[in-house]
């Protein structure tokens, strides 16, 4: 699965993990010194709003850094290991990192960019009741609003178009990286079908676990460097909004009280559903062995007159039965505890700010910058809650990928393989 796409792909991942926390590492700490030696400014802090912010001395910066970064990766790699795949598997895995990183910063941009205009929107607003001020608007100051608003609108417009292509761009070149990650695998595994062929659904596997493998990761692969690019974006942006609030509920008053909140609840989601859903992936691979072993009896009678017998039949369909109920039944109860933690997950930044808005210590358009934040922070938390059956279903494809690799390398087959399905009672 990897070997057939990845340069040696052990070292290759934990060289990738040693050389990523020492990339950032040196970014992060050396930041300003890095600026000062290429001539650039970082030192301002004050976002910019609209597609300014991306051409930003701190952007610049980045982008330089990041290209020297993995150009000094992947000429290594290219060096010490050459792959035919290597373009595609470590340039390829750049791009799509730079661009995942891009994305989740416009909806940086777009969070900058709903304080000037809710605020606007609040300074607009009109109180009611019976001491409010009955006077019409003059019709210049309507006009000046007017004008405000549809250019602070037109800004979010430009970013919303980048939004756009660069979402289609990302899975664009998403689509055709997993699709040379099948074919490498396809490739690999055909090199070697006089071993495979002997294997249990041999041609199964290469068709279709390659394209279920290719599929899944698609999907979830995007989604994990989306979730951790989210909170390298927006863990900072919470940490600055902290200043605007003073104490939480219960706690009382911390030291960047949005930021450890956004932690201590994200974490706690995720370990409470995933204590809860325990049981999920061992129920998962069974399913793989009970429909395995009905599938196979049905294939056997196909040519022998003496197998596939209804009685047969119907015992091994009682087992996959039994299995599916099984599940049904730990789903429940494991979606029962996941919709009371999202719903929960609505009121639970509202509530750490009810001090804060008691008091007017916020306005209109720092509110929703918090709330934006606040969500996107707990969303990149919740990707285990989000992806748990898809990431079971990966593990399944795995398991079975995995007799493919024993065969090659002529080890004993994992003991999924090497049981009797016929005599197996689960």
């Amino acid at each position: 699965m990897f070997k057939s796409f990845f340069p040696s792909p052990k070292l290759f991942f934990l060289s990738l993990l040693l050389y990523a926390s020492l990339a950032c590492g040196i970014w992060y700490g050396f930041n300003d010194q890095l600026a000062a030696l290429v001539g650039l400014d970082v030192s301002n802090k004050d976002p910019v709003i609209g597609l300014g912010y991306f051409v930003t001395d701190s952007f610049l910066l980045f982008y330089a850094y990041y290209f020297v970064c993995t150009a000094i990766f992947a000429l290594f790699w290219f060096k010490i290991s050459n792959h035919k795949w290597q373009y595609w598997s470590i340039l390829g895995s750049a791009a799509i990192i730079f661009s995942t990183y891009f994305s989740v910063q416009v909806s940086v941009a777009i969070n900058h960019w709903r304080r000037p205009f809710f605020d606007l929107i609040q300074s607009l607003l009109k109180p009611t009741g019976d001491n409010a001020d009955d006077k019409s608007t003059p019709p210049e100051q309507v006009a000046s609003a007017t004008g405000e608003l549809l250019d602070l609108m037109m800004i979010f417009a430009e970013i919303a178009f980048l939004a756009i292509f660069i979402y289609v761009t990302t899975r664009f070149l998403v689509s055709h990286f997993i699709f040379r990650w099948r074919t490498a695998m396809n490739d690999y595994y055909t090199a070697q079908w006089q071993q495979l062929r002997k294997i249990e659904g041999a041609s199964q596997r290469i068709q279709e676990d390659t394209m279920r493998f290719a599929a899944i990761m698609e999907g979830l692969g995007v989604a994990l460097i989306d979730a951790v690019m989210t909170l390298f974006a927006f863990l900072p942006v919470l940490w600055a909004l902290s200043e605007y609030v003073s104490e939480l509920p219960v706690v009382g008053a911390i030291a960047h009280p949005l930021f450890y909140a956004a932690l201590f609840w994200s974490i706690f989601g995720t370990g409470l559903l995933a204590l809860v859903g325990i049981k999920l992936p061992g129920l998962e691979f069974k399913n793989q062995r009970v429909e395995a072993a009905f599938r196979k009896e049905l294939v056997y009678g196909e040519d022998d007159e003496s197998r596939a017998e209804p009685i047969k039949l119907s015992e091994l369909f009682s087992n996959v039965r039994r299995n599916y109920f099984r599940l049904y039944f730990h789903y429940m109860y494991f979606n029962v505890a996941r919709m009371m933690y999202l719903q929960a997950d609505n009121m639970f930044v509202l509530i750490l700010l009810i001090p804060t808005i008691a008091v007017g210590a916020i306005t209109f358009g720092v509110l929703q910058q918090i709330l934006s934040a606040f969500n996107q922070v707990s969303n990149s938390f919740q990707y285990l809650v989000n992806s748990w059956t898809t990431i079971v279903d990966l593990l399944s494809v795995y398991k079975r990928l995995t007799s493919f690799e024993a065969a090659i390398r002529h080890q004993p087959l994992p003991e999924i393989d090497q049981m009797d399905h016929q005599s197996e009672v689960i």
